[in-house]
């Protein structure tokens, strides 16, 4: 058997409708972490669909309870072929959001799997069903290829909590750092650059919520009888969000703004373009940091937001000063920016700005990580990738956005590679999700030949662990 084997094989079970079955059945779960009667079915998800493939599969698999008192269970699975060979975690989470049943468009539903066109529909598809259900898929067909063996060690770990924020993730981790130890991460969240782009980010922007809020007297009162008398907790509240972030998006606040972009990082950002593509919106290109191409300040550089904004009575406004305005924030931060000193650094800046008064309450964090592009783990995977799809694939050295990806990176101390299999478009997280056909079929032919290159031992195709690490 061979590389062009898998990866037919994968593909064949995007055209035989077999990997549509499988992602139908799966959607059908309602597995709604937000919703406190969710236990059972997030158990279900991982006992009743994922325990049996995988034991059929040769994994040894248990659920482990939460450390996080309430929240759902995880499911850890563990295949060993040699102590010789490297070992792969991979992951993935069997939770979604909300359905939101009553929002999604007539003829579509949440908990199926409708098919428009490119368009696969259904709760979960992108986020995060649909993406570890293609990783299984052509972890499947390297299995069948190679006559039931795979050619490296493998450990996957599946939460249901990751929608609310992974709770007791980061706890597990710790207490299980041995048995989770690995060469390399690869997993799959998140979109692609592009619907027809094939992309590998190494990590994720880290992010901070906080809010700034000014109460100045009790209830409101009359514009003509007091305007310019009374300070208006709005305008002042305006003012010092203007002190931070400039109107073209310049962070103002020196500890909120990171290090020099790296060389390895714009060397990987050069030839990338953010936008473009059917029903986003135009990209605002004197935004932001300046002397930064758009890549550069979503992927390289931090970006603070005003999330929303609220004085006053905004739905039935009156000729009234308001007592109290608040503004919810949010910083986007990449590697090198001391975020866990935000709540000082925002102190510190609004009292020395004359905002004393202004109240600060910063809600919660999440790190900030990124792989060096030139790490051999990250060549390695770019070469499978060309070596599949014949095109060259996008690397970006973090997601825009944010991933648990510190608890791989920080925690359990292991390169991370994602592999996406959504796009910028797939309407993740509101009603009429969906993932496209293409991308499906795709990802499946990817994933089935960067899983059959690490356990490839011919001459240059082997992976890049000199010595493995590998652990029962």
């Amino acid at each position: 058997m061979t590389r062009d084997t898998a990866i037919q094989t994968a593909a064949g079970q995007y055209d035989s409708g077999h990997f549509l079955n499988d992602l139908r059945r799966r959607v059908a779960y309602r597995t709604e972490s937000q919703e406190p009667d969710s236990g059972e079915r997030l158990r279900g998800y991982l006992v009743d669909e994922l325990t049996p493939l995988l034991i059929e599969w040769g994994f040894t698999c248990r659920v482990v309870e939460n450390p996080a008192k309430g929240a759902g269970p995880f499911l850890i699975a563990h295949r060993h072929e040699d102590d010789a060979l490297p070992t792969v975690l991979s992951y993935g989470h069997g939770d979604v959001v909300r359905g939101y049943d009553a929002q999604w468009r007539t003829g579509l539903t949440p908990w199926d799997v409708t098919v428009e066109g490119e368009r696969w529909y259904g709760r979960g598809t992108a986020d995060n069903k649909g993406q570890h259900s293609i990783n299984l898929a052509a972890l499947k067909a390297v299995l069948d290829a190679r006559g039931r063996k795979l050619g490296f060690n493998l450990k996957l770990l599946f939460e249901t909590g990751e929608e609310v924020g992974s709770p007791g993730l980061h706890e597990l981790c710790t207490q299980l750092r041995d048995e989770l130890a690995a060469d390399v991460l690869i997993a799959s969240d998140g979109p692609r650059l592009g619907a027809h782009r094939p992309t590998i980010f190494l990590g994720s922007r880290g992010l901070v919520n906080f809010k700034l809020e000014l109460t100045l007297r009790e209830g409101g009162h009359h514009s003509g009888n007091w305007g310019g008398l009374l300070r208006n907790p709005g305008v002042v509240l305006a003012n010092a969000i203007a002190s931070m972030v400039d109107a073209n998006g310049k962070i103002l606040v020196e500890g909120l703004r990171p290090p020099p972009i790296p060389e390895s990082v714009r060397r990987a950002l050069a030839d990338i373009r953010v936008g473009g593509s059917p029903g986003e919106p135009e990209v605002d290109r004197d935004y932001g940091e300046p002397g930064l191409t758009p890549t550069e300040r979503v992927f390289g550089w931090n970006n603070l937001e005003v999330l929303a904004f609220r004085t006053g009575n905004p739905e039935k406004p009156v000729n009234a000063i308001p007592p109290h305005a608040i503004a919810y924030m949010q910083i986007r931060f990449v590697v090198g920016t001391r975020w866990q000193n935000l709540e000082r650094i925002v102190r510190a800046h609004l009292d020395a700005h004359g905002f004393d008064m202004i109240a600060l309450d910063v809600e919660r964090g999440a790190p900030a990580t990124r792989v060096d592009p030139d790490n051999a783990w990250v060549q390695w995977a770019l070469r499978s990738l060309r070596a599949t799809t014949g095109a060259e694939p996008v690397l970006l050295p973090n997601l825009g956005g944010t991933l648990p990806n510190d608890v791989f990176a920080e925690v359990l101390g292991m390169p991370t590679l994602w592999v996406p299999h959504s796009y910028p478009g797939c309407s993740q997280h509101a009603p009429n999700e969906h993932l496209l056909g293409p991308v499906v079929r795709d990802g499946l032919r990817i994933m089935a030949g960067l899983f059959w290159d690490l356990g490839a031992r011919e001459a240059g195709a082997s992976n890049p662990a000199p010595h493995p690490t590998t652990r029962a």
